[in-house]
């Protein structure tokens, strides 16, 4: 009984703060992620080009559904593998640790109860979905500030050289209305190169799934199981970053800045906001109760004065009654040598 109550926490913020603080947060993330990808609330910066610039002159590849890596594909594993990974491991340790299903929550009163396994699932999986949402942010800020053009751009836009006045390659051409003879979806599109947000979530999801493991898991016998796993999972993040070059759908710089984008923002999570996804009840053991702490007994000894106080003449606060050092018995001095006098003339 006297365990069970050591094993239980009051809280009566956890509700109010979810609902009222972290739901909102939430909820204006998606919805700001979403104005970003399906509305024109946010226009794009439109850039100039050269005059026959091989650079942007590539082939179009075709829609991004007839990719090796499409985005069907790419959100699914970046929604699927973070979220096995974890209720894998969370359900593993629940129901191998004892200690950790005797520990609960009270929200309010006796009525609400949570225990450890729920409370993780819910702070791991929830903190990863806002990272994910703010990633997809940046990402689309990103592309909509810089107006950075694809490699396929020119096929695309298909520009009218003659009427531009094209004379050489070295002429820049920064007219809003160079790409009249092309689809105008194709262009907007093709104006959001940087970063890559199909890399940016996919490092995301690598980084975040890779540190869980690294973190949590802790395998004994074995010195390459874990990073054979975390390799194997970051593995597809960069196979997407390499499909998305040799489909001359984006730039290496652009691939880059979405593994760094998403990679930073998914180590930020972990380290300051998860804390390495540690938490008080993940210990070894049981704490020892508070009576076999005070039962220790305790020594009586004489403090030795420094004489460092009479070289320098620093007056002493003695009293007539002797200073008490208080040790405990197990770690008693061997050796106890007096104090001594120093003249303060020395």
């Amino acid at each position: 009984m006297a365990r069970g109550r050591l094993n239980t926490k009051r809280s009566i913020s956890i509700v109010p703060c979810f609902v009222f603080v972290e739901m909102v947060i939430m909820a204006g993330t998606v919805v700001l992620a979403y104005h970003f990808e399906y509305m024109d609330t946010f226009p794009t910066h439109i850039q100039g080009f050269f005059c026959y610039d091989s650079t942007y002159a590539k082939p179009y590849p075709g829609p991004e559904d007839t990719s090796r890596a499409p985005p069907v594909l790419v959100y699914s594993l970046v929604a699927a593998i973070p979220t096995v990974v974890i209720l894998t491991g969370e359900l593993t340790f629940f129901l191998w640790q004892s200690n950790w299903r005797e520990e609960k929550t009270i929200v309010s009163g006796d009525c609400c109860y949570f225990n450890p396994l729920l409370r993780r699932i819910i702070r791991f999986l929830g903190v990863y979905s806002f990272g994910l949402f703010t990633t997809t942010i940046f990402a689309n800020a990103g592309q909509v500030v810089t107006g950075s053009q694809t490699p396929h751009f020119l096929s695309v836009c298909r520009p009218n050289y003659t009427a531009l006045g094209c004379q050489s390659p070295q002429q820049y051409v920064a007219e809003k209305q160079a790409c009249t003879a092309g689809n105008p979806a194709l262009v907007s599109a093709a104006r959001k190169a940087f970063p890559s947000k199909d890399t940016a979530l996919s490092a995301y999801a690598a980084v975040y799934t890779v540190m869980y493991i690294t973190l949590v898991f802790k395998v004994k016998g074995s010195r390459l199981a874990k990073p054979s796993v975390c390799l194997l999972l970051l593995c597809p993040a960069f196979l997407v970053g390499v499909v998305r070059v040799a489909e001359f759908r984006n730039h290496w710089s652009d691939v880059l800045a979405g593994f760094l984008t998403g990679g930073a923002i998914a180590t930020f999570l972990v380290v300051c906001i998860l804390k390495n996804f540690h938490s008080h009840w993940a210990l070894s053991g049981p704490l020892a109760p508070m009576g076999q702490l005070v039962s220790v007994p305790v020594v009586a000894l004489p403090c030795i004065q420094s004489p460092l106080e009479k070289i320098t003449g620093l007056p002493s606060q003695t009293s007539p009654d002797p200073r008490i050092c208080l040790f405990p018995a197990a770690v008693t001095p061997d050796v106890l040598i007096p104090s001594r006098s120093i003249s303060s003339d020395v």
